[in-house]
């Protein structure tokens, strides 16, 4: 057999295959089930999180043989013809290169003729928010009313393009990014099949550079393996992505939190000099800071969990206020690196100007400081027996 990317090879075949996606799972597990199984289904989610693998899953689901069946046989012979793309009642259209008028008009006419092979005729539309205005116009009345033995699935990136009255005749489904640790465990046990060496840190960086794909993911995978052979290293990940190391980006957050001008600048002189990605940089920082003022919330307005990365002295633990101030700084710094002229000149003053930023205050927060002194300063001066004079 010809060689098949990771990609394709390790692609979700069944329900229990599907990663980071239970609630989506379970709801069309349960319609099947209950024999509560719609006429029409919108998947939406950003690329490569599973949306076309759970249609023709499902599709496998409801024309598997003596189907619809959840637990189907991935031994069956029409699951197997689903699969490989040759199932003739399972047609998958792609919406950008048959997005017209008269696609759907063929379209409509196809779903009046019966199964020749299934129990159900399947139309998986990828790519659906690429119809033009006309061509959803056109599918409006067969999406409203088909026939019983008809079913459509539609995968988007893109809702925002859709026409209300389609979604309003859909079941949706919306497919989130999938976290980093079910990417690592997913990759793990590829790794393992395929008798590859991989360090864990090398794992967690080519989950933080899917962000949230597992398809990314796997292809990244595939690409380090092509580099490296059967044995990959985080430091080989780094240099082919120009990733910065997990360890430098929290001893960079720690710097910023520090207000260490110094060691901000030779950590990004560091990072330039040995080629790597100041924007992936900067993305990571953002999401090391948010994930700071989310423990600060958990621990009642304080964090140090920026702290945790310094090489020198303890770093004070900051506000919520400060943290929330350093992040959205630093936000607004990412059109000046991702556009503009200087990378690395835009990236420094971006970390400086978060510095001057986490030590900013609010002039509403500094009157309720104040208030709250004078209060404090006016209890502990008045008179024990004058206490209902001061309330």
């Amino acid at each position: 057999m010809s060689y098949q990317v990771i990609a394709r090879k390790w692609r979700p075949q069944s329900f229990d295959d599907v990663v980071g996606q239970e609630h989506v799972v379970r709801t069309l597990r349960n319609s099947i089930q209950r024999n509560r199984v719609g006429h029409a289904y919108l998947l939406i989610g950003p690329r490569g999180t599973g949306k076309t693998s759970i249609a023709r899953i499902f599709a496998k689901a409801l024309n598997c043989t003596d189907g619809p069946r959840a637990d189907f046989s991935l031994d069956d012979p029409a699951v197997r013809a689903i699969g490989e793309g040759s199932h003739l009642d399972v047609i998958e259209i792609d919406g950008a290169s048959n997005n017209g008028v008269e696609q759907v008009r063929e379209l409509r006419e196809t779903v009046q003729y019966a199964p020749a092979q299934g129990k159900f005729k399947i139309y998986i539309i990828d790519e659906v928010h690429m119809l033009t205005p006309q061509a959803f116009n056109a599918l409006l009345k067969t999406l409203e009313e088909p026939p019983a033995h008809v079913k459509f699935i539609f995968a988007t990136t893109d809702v925002q393009k859709l026409l209300p009255t389609i979604l309003s005749r859909c079941q949706r489904f919306d497919l989130k990014p999938i976290p980093a640790a079910a990417i690592v465990e997913r990759l793990r046990k590829i790794a393992r099949e395929e008798k590859i060496e991989i360090e864990d840190a090398a794992l967690a960086s080519i989950a933080r550079l899917a962000d949230g794909g597992l398809r990314d993911a796997q292809s990244i995978l595939d690409q380090m393996i092509s580099f490296c052979g059967g044995k990959i290293a985080e430091v080989d990940l780094l240099d082919v992505y120009g990733l910065v190391a997990a360890g430098k980006v929290a001893e960079l957050a720690a710097a910023v939190a520090a207000g260490d001008h110094k060691a901000i600048m030779a950590i990004v002189d560091a990072c330039d000099a040995a080629g790597r990605d100041l924007v992936r940089l900067l993305a990571d920082l953002q999401a090391l800071v948010r994930e700071a003022l989310v423990d600060a919330i958990a621990q009642g307005g304080r964090s140090d969990l920026l702290g945790r990365g310094a090489a020198g002295a303890a770093v004070a633990a900051l506000t919520t206020e400060q943290l929330t101030r350093m992040l959205d700084s630093l936000r607004e710094g990412e059109g000046g690196v991702m556009h503009g002229l200087g990378e690395k000149v835009n990236f420094e003053v971006a970390l400086l100007k978060a510095v001057e930023a986490s030590r900013a205050r609010s002039i509403d927060s500094l009157i309720r400081e104040l208030a709250a002194l004078g209060d404090e300063a006016a209890a502990a001066s008045a008179p024990e027996g004058d206490e209902k004079k001061k309330t």
